[in-house]
């Protein structure tokens, strides 16, 4: 069984949205919820995951964070419209 990554987005309690990669969706969610995630989620509450890709390679999931990371709020916010 191959592994497989995701490159994922949530929404914090705040409104803005955190951007990660994985290999476990679950999992991350869970650490992000618990503030053992990230520090950005640990002061900004996630709500949920509201974009999720999935990919073969971690390469191509860090690839697709650094992407994302780089568009504006409203580029982000079109992503999600359209997932």
């Amino acid at each position: 069984m191959t592994k497989k990554y995701f490159t994922y987005i949530l929404l914090t309690e705040h409104n803005t949205y955190y951007c990660g990669y994985t290999d476990n969706i679950d999992k991350r969610f869970k650490e992000h919820v618990s503030g053992k995630g990230a520090k950005y989620t640990k002061a900004n509450k996630p709500l949920k995951i509201v974009y999720t890709k999935e990919f073969s390679s971690k390469s191509d999931a860090m690839k697709e964070e650094y992407r994302i990371k780089h568009l504006t709020k409203e580029e982000k916010i079109q992503l999600i419209n359209n997932y």
